[in-house]
């Protein structure tokens, strides 16, 4: 083999390994430091808000990073607390209205049973009554066959549902230890963030830190553009369902349309884990203008939010809509509703990356200074 092509695969086979190396090294020193991951993380987001207090309001840095701290952790009970008492007000409507509901319900259930289902099975007892013996006998042991196997997939289930209780009662203090820890690092990694920064600088060669900062700059970007695109997708859908459930004169509108817009954002169910249900309900009951209205409105929904994701996603993290979309998709399907956060988040590190020739340098390392003759 020519020389040249030996080096280059040994240079290639380098570059792999060190991709390799450092992805395992990642992956396990975050299974041990993630919650001083989430502090840096918290402390990259709210860093624009802690600048603002420190320099407009004239306060040291560490008081305007407790400041912060505060004011988001009081908005966020805030809006809990008014969705909690919107939910509590529309409890207190559903409580007097399923009763009704409910035995409308119960007599649908009876005269479907009593108009559909004993004639079937009045049907199906004189089929029976018609086979041979040999042919009942098999059919019985594929019945008691089924119902074993449904039996046991169901006593599994269970079996595994009540086993997994310790574990997620047990979750809940190692969750508090991490908030606690990710708050208390978050307030100092705050607090020191340009000191940490320079003495990152001082540390890794000028090259590659400013590289590391460029990606940071657009990664950053990229975030509160991700987060600001379903923020303004949630409020789109949020205000559709709010004026739809007011024209078709839906009680308790608010309450339904906030719940509508927090369900949303969830794969697979989305939007109709609410409107499924209900739209069945209401055909079952016998509302069959609601319904209709709430199929309309349904589909509105789903075609909005089909035909506004990738744009605003793409308008508000600056890439291509249809590399929007590819990431969207293929970070789903490899890691379900992270992925797709992590989707867009890799396609912006990467486009980061080619913007600053990091594959060309890589790509020239590989080859070797004889690259030209080989072209």
């Amino acid at each position: 083999m020519n020389p040249i092509h030996v080096q280059r695969l040994l240079r290639l086979l380098f570059v792999v390994c060190i991709i390799l190396l450092a992805s395992a090294a990642l992956f396990y020193v975050s299974r041990y430091t993630y919650p001083f991951i989430i502090a840096i993380v918290i402390a990259f987001l709210i860093n624009p808000l802690v600048n603002f207090i420190e320099r407009k309001i004239r306060l040291p840095r560490g008081l305007a990073v407790f400041v912060s701290l505060a004011f988001i952790l009081s908005l966020f009970a805030g809006m809990v607390t008014l969705l909690v008492a919107e939910i509590v007000s529309g409890a207190d409507y559903l409580g007097n209205m399923v009763p009704r509901h409910l035995d409308t319900l119960i007599d649908y259930m009876e005269d479907f049973i009593e108009s559909q289902i004993i004639p079937l099975f009045n049907q199906i007892a004189a089929y029976f009554n018609n086979l041979d013996a040999s042919q009942q006998n098999t059919l019985m042991t594929n019945i008691e066959n089924s119902g074993k196997q449904i039996g046991s997939t169901v006593g599994d289930f269970i079996q595994s549902f009540f086993q997994k209780i310790p574990a997620i009662i047990g979750w809940f203090p190692n969750a508090a230890t991490v908030i606690v820890f990710s708050l208390l690092a978050t307030f100092f990694i705050s607090k020191d963030w340009y000191h940490l920064s320079r003495i990152g600088g001082r540390i890794l060669p000028q090259k590659i830190f400013r590289g590391i900062k460029r990606v940071i700059e657009d990664l950053k970007k990229a975030l509160f553009g991700f987060i600001r695109a379903q923020f303004t997708l949630i409020s789109i859908t949020t205000v559709i369902v709010l004026i739809g459930l007011l024209v078709l004169h839906v009680e308790y509108a608010i309450t339904i349309a906030l719940i509508v817009g927090m369900v949303d954002i969830l794969p697979y169910l989305g939007t109709g884990a609410v409107f499924v249900p209900w739209i069945v309900f209401e055909f079952i009951s016998g509302e069959t203008n609601l319904a209709v209205g709430l199929s309309v409105l349904y589909i509105v929904v789903i075609v909005q939010r089909q035909l506004m994701e990738p744009k605003v996603l793409s308008s508000s993290i600056g890439l291509d809509p249809l590399a929007t979309l590819v990431s969207l998709f293929v970070g789903f399907k490899i890691m379900g509703f992270l992925g797709l956060i992590a989707g867009p988040i890799v396609l912006v590190i990467v486009n980061t990356l080619q913007r600053a020739n990091t594959f060309r340098a890589v790509w020239q390392f590989i080859l070797g200074d004889d690259k030209s003759s080989s072209t």
